[in-house]
């Protein structure tokens, strides 16, 4: 277990190592942060001044391995350009809003997938399988700002039982959530499907059957504990991905998460704050991935983590 962990903390290094020099080389071959910030009447004389004062003059090899330095040996990610205060303080004010939307939008995904998984196996070939799979099929070819869009149409303005936009409550985060978490239903769904589908024909459930154990036990104590290992595993890069998702749900519901703080960021040019809300995020999908691993052997006691 600890040479394990070991191992894949340094990978985990590795990758955000990586996707950090991906995304801060990236930002600057887009455009100069300094025709961005100031005001297109700028003389030359007064770029080349804030250029200095941000440190934008040196070359881009030597402000990535500056900021590197400060990240590992201090924790510092830099100071917005536009606030003005240390980036992390304000991508820490957004995460626990958009932690909130993800983590929401994850248990909104299985509330619905693991139970029409499991129907959908149980009555393979029948009405319920062929709704349940067209229902995976419409899921993932729909557009997400689209259906959010539509879900702010019926119930927000014709309706008028949700509100659309913004924070205030729990009812704030129900548009939001369906919206990002209705995407990946349809995986899950088939997820717990096709697992349900793979372990019923084992001969370990033959014998609980034969032993005259009720269904509903046979079902969920003994097919799914072992369907849902392939479910448990995908779940932490699901997190990843509701996390990126987010970017798009945010701005559409006027979410002030990171997606929203992204967004404007990135049209500013504020890089810091973009370069810090990046290296969170794979942060995130790292941690998501580890815990996901570790869940799927407390479960599965076959798998051992070396």
């Amino acid at each position: 277990m600890k040479t394990y962990f070991i191992k894949r903390m340094i990978q985990s290094f590795g990758v955000c190592l990586v996707i950090s020099m991906l995304s801060f080389f990236l930002l600057f071959a887009n455009a100069d942060p300094a025709l961005l910030l100031l005001p297109p009447e700028a003389e030359m004389k007064d770029i080349e001044l804030f250029k200095k004062e941000m440190g934008l003059d040196r070359p881009v090899i030597v402000q990535y391995l500056d900021f590197l330095r400060k990240v590992i040996l201090h924790g510092d990610f830099g100071r917005s350009f536009v606030a003005k205060i240390p980036a992390i303080r304000l991508v820490a004010e957004r995460f626990p809003s958009t932690a909130q939307l993800a983590f929401s939008a994850l248990i909104f995904t299985n509330l619905f997938a693991i139970p029409f998984g499991i129907i959908a196996a149980i009555r393979r070939h029948s009405i319920l399988d062929n709704v349940a799979t067209f229902i995976a099929l419409a899921g993932q070819a729909m557009p997400v700002y689209w259906f959010g869009i539509m879900l702010m149409i019926i119930f927000g303005i014709w309706l008028k039982w949700l509100p659309i936009s913004g924070t205030g409550g729990l009812i704030h985060l129900v548009l939001p959530a369906v919206t990002l978490g209705s995407w990946l239903i349809p995986l899950n769904m088939r997820l717990v499907r096709t697992g349900m589908l793979d372990v019923l024909s084992q001969d370990y459930i033959r014998t609980a059957r034969a032993k005259g154990l009720r269904e509903a036990k046979v079902f969920y104590k003994h097919a799914f504990k072992n369907a849902a290992i392939p479910l448990v595993t995908i779940m932490g890069m699901q997190f990843g991905v509701l996390l990126g998702g987010a970017v798009v749900v945010e701005t559409v519901f006027a979410w002030p998460g990171l997606g929203m703080l992204a967004v404007e960021s990135i049209r500013m040019g504020d890089y810091p704050v973009v370069q810090t809300i990046v290296v969170i995020f794979a942060m995130c999908v790292v941690l998501g991935n580890l815990a996901a691993d570790i869940v799927a052997a407390a479960i599965d006691p076959r798998i051992r983590l070396k």
